[in-house]
């Protein structure tokens, strides 16, 4: 299936499940190479930009705001042919999901506090040297900004 037809599917979609649609699209797209908790660590850092609601109201918002996610950074046509790594992808977002909506004490955090993640070998971004949370596979996740809840 290609990324356009799934971003669409998304747009027409109740908000919960299309939300689950674009956070598994991402996984697939940024992590799908990484271990189960690379993809989780890169789930918890779109879950914590939707919290905070900066970049949109929605996780389908937060994935496809301008240069921030693969999303937007890959062609439409670009498929997502590897079923097994969409299926994993797809478990790990829900997991996510259901892990974020608990209360902040009781989430099981890989990254705290991490607002931004690379790839070192497709990414040099100016933010590069912010402070390191972690090094997890061929990702290092960084704390470049403090983001706080909306919900508080």
């Amino acid at each position: 299936m290609k990324l356009a037809w799934i971003l669409w599917l998304a747009s027409i979609l109740p908000p919960q499940a299309a939300d689950s649609l674009c956070l598994s699209a991402t996984l697939y797209l940024e992590a799908r190479d990484q271990s189960t908790q690379g993809q989780q660590a890169v789930a918890e850092v779109a879950l914590r930009r939707e919290d905070s609601g900066l970049w949109g109201d929605s996780m389908c918002q937060v994935v496809t705001a301008r240069k921030q996610f693969a999303p937007t950074i890959v062609s439409p046509q670009t498929r997502l042919s590897n079923t097994e790594a969409w299926a994993q992808a797809v478990t790990i977002a829900i997991e996510a999901e259901q892990n974020w909506a608990l209360p902040d004490g009781q989430r099981k955090e890989i990254v705290p506090g991490a607002s931004h993640f690379l790839a070192h070998n497709i990414a040099s971004p100016s933010w590069r040297n912010a402070y390191q949370v972690a090094q997890i596979g061929d990702h290092t996740f960084l704390k470049v900004q403090s983001l706080r809840s909306k919900r508080n």
